[in-house]
């Protein structure tokens, strides 16, 4: 799948990611202990995806924001496919799991969504920094 392919099917996708929380999907995920865990001893790329104003609430510290409408022009900033798993996170896993689901057909089988999102991360009272001391960085 190339990025002009890409794009249309991101923007296409929009009416599945209204699917309800706890839908069933496709694409490989890890558990939110294991996406924190990985996190904080820096051993795996995490990906929020959320819009800047979700990441006005908070983000984990470590991540790299790339809110979903900038995906596709910034795929060189993912992990090549088949190489270091990186893992995606969203508000609830809706948006990551579909993302990836998107990602794993454009080969990279080393893309997982993290389970429960930043509002279950927020929920456990799990550390999370303001986004000003990252932007204009992609990075935090």
């Amino acid at each position: 799948m190339n990025r002009k392919h890409f794009l249309a099917s991101l923007t296409a996708s929009t009416v599945l990611l209204a699917l309800p929380p706890g839908a069933s999907a496709a694409a490989p995920f890890v558990s939110l202990e294991d996406a924190r865990a990985a996190l904080e001893k820096s051993s795996v790329l995490v990906v929020d995806i959320r819009e800047p104003s979700e990441h006005a609430t908070g983000v984990a510290k470590g991540a790299v924001l790339m809110p979903i409408a900038q995906i596709a022009k910034r795929l060189n900033e993912l992990p090549a496919p088949k190489t270091q798993p990186f893992l995606v996170i969203c508000n609830t896993q809706n948006r990551s799991s579909r993302i990836v689901e998107q990602l794993q057909s454009m080969g990279y089988s080393n893309a997982s969504y993290v389970m429960g999102g930043m509002s279950q991360w927020a929920q456990r009272g799990w550390p999370m920094i303001k986004p000003s001391s990252c932007y204009p960085k992609t990075s935090c």
